[in-house]
């Protein structure tokens, strides 16, 4: 019934990018649409000039689909061209193949195409990942790139209703924080730019970086915390959004901005159950994404996963080691029980189990953070998971929080500033765990592309931070 109202009404329409998607999607059914006078905007994707009439492929970017229209060639507008954004009014008709096309009596150029004037991508003609990263404020017109665009889209909208579905609370955690929660020093320091306003506020003893809040201001690096907090009023919490690590890293994993969703749960005391939560919701973003937005994958040539319907797997870390001390020949560099693993060990892991993603639970306490909870019967490991999956190895880190009081007083004996984290323990106190998942990380790997910088709109990374 929409589609059959979209079409009655397009000239009254003002939000027209639904109407390729709708006309594209129409069934066998509606074919008595055929002869009613509707109307388009979109950009020209192909352009086919023959003796009497030509044919255009239109796209308006709400799915990769075209719609074809045919006009006469004396009608076509001189600056008609590829590239060019453009207004069709016409009659529905059917091609010879049965798919739906406009026979178009106007077409109006509203920008032309330009291609002559450094336009950096011509029709059928392909392009490496690095060239069409050059180009961040026009590569998403680009087939490939407008594709991955709208399965993030799609995956964050699914990400949002698997959270729901689950009882979780989406809280909008601060960007801008006093805390490091992962206290690697990886943090990006906020300060005013002006020096007049910095001069005015400060104060005695204060540095520069710490005038404007009477403390130091750093970019996120993880909600976690802050989740914490809202899990002890509200049970189950998450929170999607940017987070930043100043890592001097260009590889094809890593960003300055990124996107992360975290959950955090309360009253929960086994880390499976917390693996259970992860693995629910990696499958159901998965699902989302195959069965609505096949028609982009098949444009990037992801294939449906393998394990989307298989268990996940779970080793300890002394097992994974164990499978790894057994296999020397197949790293460049030797993997080390006191070290974390290497992006070659996590995939060989997946690897070995036929490409399954599998879960390295119970972690040697001096690798992982502080609020880590102890395992019972061995204080030397913690109650922690990091989920890895293909292509890219760790995809989703957690673990249950520690909830002992004196156990913690003592771990954050030198961080006077995380005395209310403490407090957490002191009033109405519960079990909590959580887990964050690589937002980025995640596409890469369902969509089967190699560098991360291909995911994200506008990627930050050192040395790079264009528009």
């Amino acid at each position: 019934m929409l589609r059959r109202y979209c079409l009655r009404n397009f000239s009254f329409i003002k939000n027209i990018n639904h109407c390729i998607r709708n006309l594209t999607n129409i069934s066998e059914p509606i074919r008595k649409e055929a002869g009613k006078r509707i109307k388009v905007q979109g950009w020209v994707k192909a352009l086919r000039k023959m003796k009497e009439v030509v044919f255009i492929d239109i796209n308006d970017g709400s799915n990769c689909k075209h719609i074809q229209v045919v006009i006469k060639k004396v009608d076509s507008p001189n600056n008609l061209s590829y590239g060019s954004s453009v207004t069709v009014e016409g009659e529905i008709g059917y091609a010879p193949d049965g798919k739906m096309e406009i026979k178009s009596d106007d077409i109006q150029v509203i920008g032309s195409g330009n291609l002559d004037e450094g336009y950096p991508f011509l029709p059928r003609k392909k392009y490496l990942d690095e060239y069409v990263r050059q180009f961040l404020h026009l590569r998403m017109r680009t087939r490939q790139f407008s594709s991955v665009l709208r399965l993030r889209d799609l995956a964050s909208f699914a990400l949002a209703d698997h959270m729901r579905s689950r009882g979780f609370i989406n809280i909008h955690t601060p960007i801008l924080t006093s805390n490091d929660c992962e206290g690697a020093g990886e943090i990006f320091t906020v300060k005013p730019e002006s020096q007049q306003l910095l001069n005015e506020m400060k104060k005695e003893n204060q540095s520069m970086d710490s005038v404007y809040f009477n403390s130091k201001a750093f970019l996120t690096v993880s909600g976690q915390l802050h989740l914490e907090t809202m899990a002890r009023a509200l049970s189950k919490v998450y929170t999607f959004g940017p987070t930043f690590r100043a890592e001097n890293s260009k590889s094809r994993l890593h960003l300055s901005e990124f996107y992360m969703m975290e959950a955090e749960l309360a009253f929960i005391t086994d880390i499976k159950e917390l693996a259970e939560e992860v693995e629910l919701l990696v499958k159901a973003i998965t699902r989302a994404l195959v069965e609505k937005g096949m028609s982009d994958m098949e444009r990037l040539n992801a294939q449906i996963p393998s394990w989307i319907d298989k268990d996940f797997s779970f080793l300890t870390h002394n097992e994974a080691f164990n499978i790894l001390e057994k296999h020397p020949d197949q790293f460049s560099t030797p993997a080390k029980r006191n070290e974390a693993l290497a992006k070659e060990h996590e995939l060989f892991l997946v690897k070995y189990n036929d490409g399954i993603p599998l879960f390295i639970i119970d972690w040697p306490k001096e690798m992982k953070p502080f609020y880590m909870k102890e395992c019972d019967g061995d204080s030397s490991k913690v109650a922690a998971l990091d989920l890895l999956v293909p292509l890219v190895g760790e995809l989703v880190g957690g673990s249950l929080r520690e909830d002992n009081y004196d156990k913690l007083k003592l771990k954050i004996s030198s961080k006077p500033d995380l005395s209310w984290y403490l407090d957490l323990r002191k009033f109405g106190n519960v079990p909590t765990g959580g887990f964050g998942l690589g937002f980025d990380r995640y596409l890469q790997t369902v969509l089967g592309i190699t560098n991360i910088k291909d995911v994200i709109p506008f990627p930050r990374w050192p040395h790079n931070c264009s528009l």
